[in-house]
């Protein structure tokens, strides 16, 4: 039962929840500024730090629980084609990679989704599994993580300047553990997820501004579609400004086979010849 619970990120979700609400306690008891700020009656910066933090762990889960692109169906069902030999005819095959089924789920797989182990999925756009939320990122859920990590790494620094102002002197080093024990605990705690969220938000944020996922960033030269490009060529890139604008603002699903047909056959014809 515990292997279960453990499987469905039960515990992960429970570890996550009671780290995050531990270690907003010992701020709000020990001698920061968010005890002084309440002892003087000025509740505007505690109440938005505690909204900010609750607004991190909705978002926690929001992801954490979210569908995030799974494929459930062959792709010609949810297109509406009749057959393979349908929609194989759709796609170009000199210009467009064959799509291939999947040999865990036996379902085709839509251009840039993968198979996740894990999930026993494939999943649409697939960006990563990520450990943390127990769950995959990929196309549904993927703006929704980069929003986490933001809103997560604003609680952090902000949790890390008021841990800083609670640190107290002491006469010796022992007396001065001991004042600060759990104070310095939560500080180790918050600086070691701040770089961690900092690092994961700014690589994100790259990849989605070439329009790139990490599997494919890190498995480019095993990826059928990719393989064949050139080395820094990526045939989804529409250029910072649209791809941003996609990622946050465009909900829905995008067929990622005819946004590819689309820039191969842009290419000039001196280029094909090489």
């Amino acid at each position: 039962m515990v292997q279960s619970l453990f499987r469905s990120g039960f515990l992960v979700r429970v570890g996550h929840t009671v780290l995050t609400w531990v270690v907003t306690l010992i701020l709000f008891l020990h001698n920061t500024d968010l005890r002084r700020c309440e002892e003087r009656g000025e509740l505007l910066l505690p109440a938005l730090f505690f909204l900010l933090v609750l607004l991190s762990v909705l978002l926690y889960f929001t992801v954490s629980l979210m569908d995030p692109g799974f494929v459930l169906t062959d792709t010609f069902k949810v297109r509406g084609e009749g057959s393979d030999e349908e929609m194989e005819s759709m796609i170009p095959q000199p210009s467009t990679p064959r799509l291939r089924r999947c040999g865990f789920c036996l379902l085709q797989q839509p251009m840039r989704a993968k198979h996740c182990k894990t999930c026993k999925h494939c999943v649409r756009r697939f960006d990563h599994h990520c450990p943390w939320i127990e769950n995959c990122v990929g196309e549904r859920n993927h703006r929704w993580f980069v929003v986490y990590l933001l809103v997560q790494l604003l609680v952090l620094l902000w949790a890390l300047h008021i841990a800083l102002s609670g640190v107290s002197p002491g006469v010796t080093w022992d007396l001065w553990f001991r004042a600060n024990g759990f104070l310095l605990a939560a500080l180790a705690v918050v600086g070691v997820f701040s770089g961690v969220v900092l690092l994961l938000l700014g690589c994100h944020l790259y990849l989605v501004s070439i329009n790139c996922t990490t599997w494919e960033f890190m498995s480019r030269h095993r990826i059928s579609y990719l393989k064949n490009c050139g080395g820094e060529e990526n045939p989804f890139d529409r250029g910072v400004f649209c791809n941003l604008w996609d990622f946050f603002c465009i909900c829905r699903t995008v067929m990622w086979e005819q946004v590819y047909q689309k820039n191969a056959t842009e290419v000039p014809p001196e280029l094909n010849e090489f």
